[in-house]
């Protein structure tokens, strides 16, 4: 019989030791590289055929594009264009490992905090290096009242 928390747990697919860190691939790595690769079909596949009148997957492609865009111009302004490649690649990343967390006998990398964590703390980490570059000690004084 197996356990309900058994759909969550990280197994080794192949075991890789580099100078005494464990780095193997376990199943939450494949189904973030399936995710990346499905993502990556979508939109090369997508827009290969730059239609006026779009077909499915084009017009999936431009809507994910349009909403992601829409929304960073919304919060952000045009300032925000030169980040929207990076903001766009994390929202289809984190939207294909959910969905595909939906398929039976999937796994959803995002479920697990570290995952999580790992690309919260490097958004951070980075808007935190550009509002220095930005705005130097000032930037600090942007979070108070």
């Amino acid at each position: 019989m197996h356990s309900p928390m058994e759909q969550f747990e990280i197994k080794r697919l192949l075991h890789l030791n580099l100078f005494g860190i464990d780095a193997s691939f376990t199943n939450s790595s494949t189904w973030m590289v399936i995710a990346v690769i499905l993502a990556t079909a979508v939109f090369v596949w997508g827009m290969r055929q730059r239609a006026l009148v779009p077909g499915r997957l084009q017009s999936v492609a431009e809507v994910g594009y349009e909403f992601v865009a829409g929304m960073v111009r919304d919060n952000v302004g045009d300032g925000g264009k030169k980040y929207f490649p990076f903001i766009l690649t994390l929202f289809i990343f984190i939207l294909f490992c959910n969905v595909l967390g939906m398929v039976p006998y999937s796994f959803t990398p995002t479920s697990h905090i570290v995952v999580t964590f790992a690309m919260a703390a490097f958004v951070f980490v980075g808007v935190t290096i550009i509002g220095l570059a930005k705005h130097g000690l000032h930037f600090f004084s942007l979070f108070g009242s």
